[in-house]
């Protein structure tokens, strides 16, 4: 991963953010105005940033996102507010595990069916081959209001980037954006793959050896390789071409 290349300045990470926001809904990564992708700013005072609860994904831009401290807190004059059950989830996250400076939360139909089913994602796909010992899972407590589930979260992740949130959904985590999102998409591929190929009857097995010489050598993790920095910049230029205001 190539650090000079990484946003540094709160204004950065806003453009950042408000592209990721956009390439969410190019893939059709949205659920309505809910979910959630938060980004910590860097510095000792645990800011963040977060969408303006009330507007669409493709909605967002780099100012009109909402800068909050580590309680949910609004820091700066917004006409939005934020989704309270959202930041719940992620403040718990990223109060707790220090790498997690980025969290992407979603409700893809794909995913939904795989956190409602009781065996969970299936070892037998290219990409869930690649996520091998990298999966968490999170039994459902119900809409993620209360604070009190935060322990019990951060002892179903242990220190797992891809969480898989039962009856529920998906999330990840990661040390930047784009390593977030290489582990969200690889996680939500595998999804597609699984609901998929269940349609056609059992599938083949791939086994532990082979699971773990997938997960050692995906080059989307490896920092060598950009940990996802290069897939995430070919998005960005994708939506750069289809609508530039998310910089605004």
């Amino acid at each position: 991963m190539n650090k000079a290349t990484q946003p540094q300045t709160e204004q950065q990470l806003r453009v950042q953010l408000a592209a990721c926001y956009r390439i969410f809904d190019m893939l059709g990564w949205t659920e309505l105005i809910y979910n959630h992708i938060t980004l910590r700013i860097p510095g000792p005072e645990q800011h963040f940033l977060i969408n303006p609860f009330g507007l669409h994904f493709n909605e967002v831009t780099a100012s009109n996102l909402v800068k909050i401290d580590i309680d949910g807190n609004v820091l700066q004059d917004s006409e939005y507010p934020i989704n309270p059950a959202g930041f719940t989830l992620h403040s718990a996250i990223h109060r707790q595990i220090a790498d997690a400076h980025c969290i992407m939360h979603t409700h893809t139909t794909a995913g939904c069916a795989v956190a409602c089913a009781d065996s969970g994602l299936s070892p037998d796909n290219f990409y869930s081959a690649q996520l091998y010992d990298r999966v968490a899972y999170h039994e459902f407590e119900g809409i993620t209001l209360h604070a009190e589930e935060a322990p019990r979260l951060r002892q179903s992740i242990g220190n797992k980037p891809a969480v898989i949130l039962r009856n529920h959904g998906l999330l990840s985590w990661g040390i930047t954006l784009p390593m977030a999102f290489a582990t969200l998409w690889t996680l939500q591929r595998a999804c597609e793959i699984q609901v998929m190929g269940a349609a056609l009857g059992p599938t083949r097995a791939i086994s532990k050896e082979i699971q773990q010489k997938c997960s050692a050598e995906a080059l989307q993790f490896d920092p060598r390789h950009g940990a996802g920095e290069d897939i995430f910049t070919a998005l960005i230029r994708q939506i750069d071409r289809r609508d530039p205001s998310y910089k605004n």
